[in-house]
């Protein structure tokens, strides 16, 4: 059955002051009246664009960073001062994540089997085309020596000058946290399975210095240590600082909260993983600011992930999507689970699109109260009031309608600025500047 789909936005409590038809963007900041975006991967090699928002209805560009690396992508970026700090990451292979499955189910069949699996057989069990596990496999194979990090002076926005380009190791730099002094680096290293964390001094932003690293029990192979899982399915995503404590969501893993007061020994102070029961991997995890009746407050958001293909999402009908979760983390060593917030599939006329994905990706990564704004692909923008963390309350939603020829909106991340106004970023195209009439 055709249904047909709107052309104008849905919203609730939420009304769009600008707009640009911006290029994909992994990540928006905002800093001293400008919105620093970082790209998706694309065919222009753009890494990264800078944009006046002084008047929110008439955003405009006044910069772009653009990569000389066809392998690489830079869809990261953090600002504090004058220093814009951006990720350099590898590509995908064309079947994204799933190409990190390729080790198990290679093992899985060859157990199976008792004998080494065929390209047919791995292709079939992985619901790809022999074609696309070639190229994975190809992909898997092919050396890299790009990862790291780049840093910029943005004393003069129009004109960013790079001062400085960090290599790390493996496929790179993922999403990282960063602040006047330090920079908190998620990546791959040398004998480390999946992305650990790195923490940087910036003192000196022409030559930053390790200060320290951590990473979960088990990844450190090349220390003895061994996985007790397959591929990268636990790693950190990454992790955000909050006073002496960093907060590490870990993919498959759960979340882990990591006592940085001497910065050069952090170590684990708590941590609670949820997976399975839920299906979908941790993204990004913070404490509420206050407390809430007496007890503190985190939250979580799992990002949609596992369906990619048309044939998979007709498989998931009925499964749980991607949500945010809420936990009192009173006491670190005592974790406990308390609520969640979901988007039902009836509240986005985009949620059963074919091609795109629908549930929770991220939030803003900063409360002053109890509101949260979070990201949900297919889901547009949502409001959410968690004062009740067991009961969290959606108090707004903007839905932009798909632009550039796109089935659907996919909101990718979420920013605000000490307006209050919001600023929403599409992962193929959209930029917009929001505000909250609640």
């Amino acid at each position: 059955m055709n249904v047909e789909l709107p052309r104008t936005a849905l919203a609730r409590n939420v009304r769009r002051l600008g707009h640009l038809d911006l290029a994909g963007a992994g990540q928006v900041t905002i800093s001293d009246g400008r919105a620093f975006v970082g790209h998706i991967p694309n065919n222009d090699l753009l890494g990264t664009s800078i944009i006046d928002i002084s008047d929110p209805r008439k955003p405009r560009v006044v910069a772009t960073v653009t990569l000389d690396d066809p392998l690489s992508h830079s869809h990261k970026v953090r600002v504090a001062g004058d220093i814009m700090v951006v990720n350099h990451e590898r590509n995908m292979s064309r079947i994204g994540r799933r190409a990190e499955q390729l080790p198990a189910v290679r093992r899985a069949l060859t157990e199976e089997l008792n004998r080494s699996p065929t390209s047919a057989e791995i292709a079939t069990r992985m619901n790809v085309s022999e074609e696309d596990l070639r190229l994975a496999e190809a992909f898997e194979q092919r050396g890299y020596e790009n990862g790291g990090f780049k840093i910029y002076d943005i004393s003069v926005p129009a004109r960013p000058k790079l001062i400085c380009y960090a290599k790390t190791g493996g496929i790179g730099v993922h999403r990282f946290d960063l602040d006047e002094r330090y920079a908190y680096i998620s990546t791959e290293m040398k004998g480390y399975v999946g992305n650990i964390l790195v923490i940087y001094d910036l003192r000196d932003p022409k030559t930053p210095q390790e200060v320290a690293r951590w990473w979960l029990p088990g990844q450190h192979v090349d220390g003895g240590e061994a996985p007790a899982w397959a591929g990268r399915r636990h790693r950190l995503h990454h992790a955000l600082r909050f006073g002496t404590q960093m907060w590490a969501s870990c993919w498959h893993a759960g979340f882990y909260v990591v006592d940085v007061s001497d910065l050069a020994q952090p170590k684990t102070a708590g941590h609670y993983n949820y997976h399975p029961l839920f299906p979908e991997p941790t993204h990004t995890v913070m404490p509420v600011a206050d407390k809430i009746r007496g007890r503190r407050i985190a939250l979580a958001i799992d990002e949609e992930d596992q369906a990619q293909s048309a044939s998979e999402e007709e498989a998931r009908r009925g499964r749980a999507h991607a949500c945010i979760l809420t936990f009192d983390v009173t006491d670190l060593a005592d974790i406990k689970p308390l609520g969640q917030f979901q988007v039902s599939e009836l509240d986005s006329p985009f949620s059963r699109t074919s091609g795109a994905r629908f549930g929770a990706h991220q939030f803003c990564e900063r409360m002053k109260d109890t509101l949260v704004h979070a990201a949900w692909f297919g889901g547009g923008l949502r409001i959410i009031d968690v004062a009740d963390p067991q009961s969290p309350l959606e108090l707004g939603y903007f839905i932009p309608p798909p632009v550039a020829g796109r089935p659907a909106p996919q909101s990718n991340d979420v920013a605000l600025d000490e307006r209050g106004l919001i600023y929403l970023v599409d992962r193929h195209v959209g930029f917009d500047v929001l505000e909250f009439q609640g």
